[in-house]
């Protein structure tokens, strides 16, 4: 009985913690420009591969090391280069940027690529090219991570008295129906692609494939970029760079049996 008593008080922390966690990545989204939010969201594996050495005793070598060394180095890079101000600040702008051309075009070129991957690609080559399941998932990422910034501007007008309060419903309805069907879809190929390849791999390029697509679509809806200077550019472009190397140094190489102690030791030749 204490057994599953102590079962299901874990089972509850982890899920309270998750939960913290989305809601914090929900205001955060409403709060900061997405070009800083998404990439950041990276520093999950580093601070997971600290506490999992240390509380679960799990081994972590010299590469993990320097991949979180990396990974927190390149997040500070990205939060000094950031954008310093929202572009898209209102309901109003919101529907605005929503009914551009460009990225209404850009919509329309995500969809038909999903269809083509969902339909014909991921059938015949899906269990053999790790590729095609991570482009499904962070092609989703074009609508799930708008989406969840749009809710966030939407729902600041849905309890105002105003004219505008019901457009905000009825849009934040939409863009919460856009949300629930990528969410669903994205679980269904993460795991399909974690039955097929190496939970680590997949992670890795996973991380900088999506987050690259999110940072594109964000930047076609909300024009973060608009206001970067060249050498905040080029700061971001180095911090995030920095950070994907660290992630794949965490995830790729963590079953590599190397620790600094190695190099101590003497090279024996045999003739």
């Amino acid at each position: 009985t204490s057994y599953y008593k102590g079962l299901y008080k874990g089972l509850f922390l982890v899920l309270f913690t998750v939960a913290l966690g989305q809601i914090g990545n929900f205001l955060a989204y409403t709060a900061v420009p997405t070009v800083l939010v998404t990439p950041l969201g990276a520093l999950g594996v580093p601070f997971g591969s600290i506490l999992a050495s240390y509380l679960l005793k799990e081994k972590l070598n010299i590469l993990g090391k320097l991949g979180c060394l990396l990974s927190c180095a390149g997040s500070v890079v990205l939060i000094i280069h950031s954008p310093k101000s929202e572009s898209v600040t209102t309901q109003a702008e919101l529907e605005e940027k929503l009914t551009n051309p460009v990225f209404v075009g850009y919509l329309c070129i995500v969809l038909l690529m999903l269809l083509l991957l969902i339909f014909w690609i991921a059938p015949a080559h899906g269990p053999t090219n790790i590729m095609v399941y991570i482009s499904i998932c962070s092609l989703l990422g074009s609508f799930t991570v708008p989406s969840t910034k749009g809710i966030g501007l939407a729902a600041q007008d849905i309890f105002h008295n105003n004219p505008s309060s019901q457009r905000a419903l009825y849009l934040c309805l939409v863009l919460l129906a856009v949300l629930g069907c990528s969410i669903i879809i994205q679980f269904r190929y993460i795991n399909k692609a974690l039955e097929c390849f190496d939970s680590s791999v997949f992670g890795a390029i996973y991380y900088v494939v999506f987050t690259t697509l999110v940072l594109l679509a964000s930047a076609i809806l909300f024009r973060e970029w608009s206001n970067v200077g060249v050498v905040d550019f080029l700061g971001m472009a180095c911090g995030f760079t920095t950070v994907s190397i660290g992630i794949v140094l965490i995830q790729v190489f963590k079953e590599f049996n190397f620790n600094i102690g190695d190099l101590n030791k003497p090279n024996m030749k045999t003739d």
